[in-house]
């Protein structure tokens, strides 16, 4: 049955930083709820506004979390581990770069940075059911993204051998989100082993078509593949459980396409935008998802290589508002509609 979906809410990791109003959680929902957000996806890692740790084990500090984002107008949308679960699988070729997503004391150290993402990811489980949440966002990290284009000629069972593995890691994780009674919306990401609706199904056989394993809708990232995300809702939405609105645009040329040549963000013929000003079909994707009875959170996720994020933030939830369709709770013809009986509509058919 179709559903009002809730919205706008506001991903805070893109502006989180040492000045106010963006340096505390209290002061950074305050500056959200005045731009018209009622929601706020809170990114984990960061230490400015959420204690991770001390979420999983205390229902009071979790109580008090909420009570901040109450005294500001907002609600907790989902908590965000992305930086930790692209920890829980990295192959060695960025094993350098994703050292920053972790503490100094596991750098140069793959196996204990994937033991300390892996703690992460279960305190994200506990610290959700403790703040009452029914659903996580995250990424799923990758070990056979190098290898994604066919040349060098792949050696026979490499890709099924990477997914076995993350498959592996990923099983006990879900079981401690399904423990705890959430959602695990992987975003589909190039970069991770899950970057499109193939490689999610083979994600999700390879962790036994587990019922946490879910999907954050992001349609940016479709838009630069040019993978078709409208038809991506009607064969996926069982697993949607959490919403990136999220702009793009491609616009390829006789130098460049899918692949962008190395360019810079700007410079790119795939590049993300600010919300509205990009090429996604923001109608007829809030269209799908409230046809398919979607009923969670439309989450701005600001990325974009021209505009101001303070502007785009400000665009981003009255853009939201607009596109969120509340429900009908009558057919548009009921006027025309009269009683009937079973010995009318035999009638009707002469039979």
């Amino acid at each position: 049955m179709p559903s009002t979906m809730k919205g706008p809410g506001l991903f805070l990791a893109q502006f989180a930083g040492d000045a106010a109003p963006f340096n505390s959680l209290a002061s950074i929902t305050k500056w959200a709820a005045g731009l018209g957000y009622k929601g706020v996806q809170i990114p984990t890692w960061d230490a400015r506004l959420f204690d991770l740790k001390k979420a999983a084990s205390s229902k009071t500090y979790c109580d008090e979390v909420k009570g901040i984002c109450a005294d500001a107008g907002v609600e907790i949308t989902e908590l965000s581990t992305h930086l930790q679960g692209q920890l829980v699988a990295v192959h060695p070729a960025y094993d350098a770069q994703f050292d920053g997503f972790a503490p100094a004391s596991v750098h140069n150290n793959p196996k204990a940075r994937q033991k300390w993402a892996v703690e992460q990811m279960k305190f994200g489980a506990k610290a959700s059911k403790n703040l009452g949440l029914k659903a996580s966002v995250t990424f799923s990290g990758a070990l056979a993204f190098p290898y994604l284009y066919p040349w060098p000629q792949r050696p026979a069972g490499l890709i099924e051998e990477a997914f076995a593995e993350l498959g592996k890691r990923w099983k006990p994780i879900l079981d401690v989100y399904d423990e705890n009674g959430v959602d695990v919306g992987y975003e589909i990401h190039p970069g991770e082993d899950i970057f499109d609706g193939a490689t999610f199904e083979m994600f999700l056989d390879a962790v036994g078509g587990h019922k946490r394993c879910n999907i954050n809708y992001d349609p940016s990232h479709f838009l630069l593949q040019q993978l078709d995300y409208l038809e991506f809702i009607d064969i996926y939405h069982e697993r949607i459980k959490a919403f990136h609105a999220k702009d793009a645009e491609f616009n390829p040329t006789g130098r460049q396409g899918v692949y962008s040549g190395y360019q810079s963000w700007t410079n790119r013929a795939g590049r993300f935008r600010s919300l509205g000003d990009g090429q996604v079909d923001f109608g007829g994707i809030f269209s799908k998802l409230t046809q398919y009875g979607y009923d969670s959170w439309a989450v701005l996720e600001w990325e974009c290589c021209l505009k101001h994020p303070e502007d785009g933030a400000a665009e981003g939830a009255p853009f939201i508002q607009h596109h969120i369709i509340r429900v009908t709770e009558k057919a548009f013809d009921d006027f025309a509609g009269g009683t009937t009986d079973k010995k009318m509509l035999r009638a009707m058919m002469g039979i």
